[in-house]
């Protein structure tokens, strides 16, 4: 293709067209103005957002649900800084943002003008490459670079521009950048993984993000099923092998299944497929080590730099795990061929999952007025349809979640993972209701979490007319940092209190959503229902018992401890 004569913001503008983006979320700013401009012609939807921490987290689950790189943006300075904890969450989610961060102008940097900061240094543990435009005419040029390293480096990229480069003429072509494909790994290691796998005692699969990511569930399912090998899904990865499967133990980690802890526990041979095996995911839980420290374990990733890092491991193999996944069926079955279902181990399966299902439902069946969280988790876990897509938020209820979200798609389960930044669900659920508009959204955020940003975020959803569901668990309390004033602190209760919660499901009536209180376990199946079907914005606000009774594990076990106090009292002294 001809160069052709354009100016820097059409540069701009073109090359987001030629990646096929068609949302773009930010909060408007005079910095980048000229850009905006352009948009509607483009086809592209600026989504106005009330903060940018929303744009970012929209940006990160519109990406995940699509697969495909995905755009937010800020004005220059504090705008930009609002986007950082967002980046930050979808560089632990592996997803690829483009963060466009305007900057003070080119003259005037370094001279402490009006929104000036240092938005490099700012963003560069956050993201996994970014550049600064150095001159209008390559801005198409450093775009692309951002969007092909955000597909190869499976991450967030930031592409920071100063304010007055947008304007001036240029000559440039406008192309799409490349695929990236990372094939199934060195025949030798699949087949020595699958020399392992073959004459292991007791196989399990851990499926990480990498099976959701890289749409491999079915050649995951079809490992599990001719090694007969029990899959456990990796911490807040609840959509990584479908949960109605025999072999399907549920999640590890944090408030997870017991049947997949116990399980993993007996293992020989480990195979962590697409999961770069976090710390926090694997600590120890319900009292359980569950962690086989003397299996062998095969890891399997496209990010090298992950391979071996937390846990050792027999073979790290820098693999695409859908790719990796087919030929290991191939390979296995070539060492094995005609391999029996193991009737030993499905019945083992089940003993597991039954006696945890019998005991999660013992947990949550409770009557109490206001509700017990477990038992509105049993409650939400039912009605909730099986399509849907759920952002879950951080926190002592959002965590217990993962015991009783169950899917059996990917792309279906949005967290903030191990960066845990409270108000992360409500701007995810705009974004994957953005990218999958005929599925139902769900945001499940406690009373804290969405004062952070689900309360002002509906009004973006009715603005802009985006049909998510937010659950809000109103126990007027910070329950996680409750819980652990609770266990470790004998009920020193200090910035933990939040009795002054208005109602939430009137303000969203007073916003233009639809608002829902629910009291009552009876009535969860019936407000999950009418908000499905009013395809409006809707604010289902859940209120819940809080404080020592609720039944949950030490939210930091692998942080606190008993506190020491040398002095009887303290004495205030005051100068008169």
């Amino acid at each position: 293709m001809a160069k052709v004569k354009m100016t820097a913001s059409e540069a701009l503008v073109e090359t987001l067209v030629a990646e096929g983006v068609k949302e773009v979320f930010g909060i408007v700013g005079s910095a980048y103005m000229d850009a905006l401009d352009l948009f509607p012609a483009a086809g592209i939807r600026f989504i106005s957002v009330a903060h940018e921490q929303a744009a970012g987290h929209a940006a990160d689950a519109l990406a995940r649900v699509t697969g495909r790189p995905q755009v937010c943006i800020a004005q220059n300075g504090p705008g930009a800084a609002n986007l950082v904890s967002a980046l930050t969450a979808a560089f632990w989610a592996h997803s690829p943002v483009v963060a466009i961060t305007p900057e003070t102008g080119s003259k005037g940097m370094g001279t402490g003008g009006f929104q000036e900061l240092d938005q490099m240094a700012m963003f560069e543990k956050s993201v996994k490459f970014q550049v600064r435009v150095n001159r209008p005419d390559r801005m198409a040029e450093l775009a692309r670079r951002c969007f092909y390293l955000a597909k190869a480096e499976c991450g967030p990229t930031q592409l920071n521009i100063p304010r007055d480069y947008f304007y001036g003429e240029c000559e440039d072509e406008i192309y799409q950048t490349p695929e990236v494909w990372r094939g199934p790994g060195p025949r030798a290691q699949i087949e020595a993984a699958a020399r392992l796998l073959a004459g292991a005692r007791f196989p399990v699969i851990l499926a990480g993000a990498g099976v959701a990511i890289g749409n491999a569930l079915k050649e995951t399912v079809a490992l599990a099923e001719y090694l007969t090998a029990p899959a456990a899904n990796s911490y807040l990865h609840n959509d990584t092998f479908p949960a109605e499967h025999p072999l399907a133990l549920g999640p590890i980690g944090y408030c997870g299944s017991k049947a997949a802890m116990r399980t993993i526990s007996k293992a020989d041979v480990v195979l962590a497929l697409g999961s770069r095996l976090g710390p926090f995911g694997t600590l120890p839980q319900y009292d359980i080590e569950y962690w086989p420290e003397a299996a062998r374990v095969i890891q399997v990733d496209v990010d090298h730099k992950v391979l071996g890092l937390s846990r050792r491991v027999e073979l790290g193999i820098l693999a695409d795990a859908k790719e990796f996944a087919a030929e290991l069926v191939a390979a296995v079955q070539a060492i094995s061929p005609g391999l029996k279902p193991n009737a030993k181990r499905l019945a083992e399966v089940k003993k597991e999952k039954e006696a945890w299902a019998a005991e999660l439902e013992l947990w949550s069946r409770s009557d109490t007025r206001p509700m017990h969280p477990r038992r509105l988790l049993l409650e939400l876990g039912k009605a909730i349809p099986r399509d849907a897509i759920v952002a879950t938020d951080i926190g002592n209820v959002s965590s217990m979640c993962n015991a009783y979200l169950q899917f059996n798609g990917g792309r279906q389960h949005l967290s903030a993972l191990s960066w845990g930044n409270c108000g992360f669900a409500y701007g995810a659920a705009i974004g994957a209701k953005v990218g999958r508009p005929e599925a139902p959204v769900f945001a499940l955020q406690g009373d804290g979490a969405y004062g952070i940003s689900g309360l002002s975020e509906v009004m973006t959803a009715v603005r802009e007319q985006i049909p998510v569901i937010a659950v809000v668990f109103q126990n007027y309390e910070w329950g996680a940092e409750k819980k652990n004033q609770i266990d470790y602190y004998q009920n020193r209760f200090l910035g933990t209190n939040l009795r002054e919660n208005p109602s939430y499901a009137k303000l969203a009536e007073d916003m233009g959503a639809k608002g829902y209180r629910v009291e009552r376990w009876e009535d969860v199946a019936d407000a999950v229902r009418e908000s499905v079907k009013s395809e409006k914005p809707s604010v289902i606000e859940a209120v819940i018992e809080g404080g020592e009774k609720v039944l949950a594990e030490p939210f930091r076990r692998d942080a606190l401890k008993k506190p020491v106090r040398y002095l009887g009292k303290y004495r205030h002294l005051s100068v008169k």
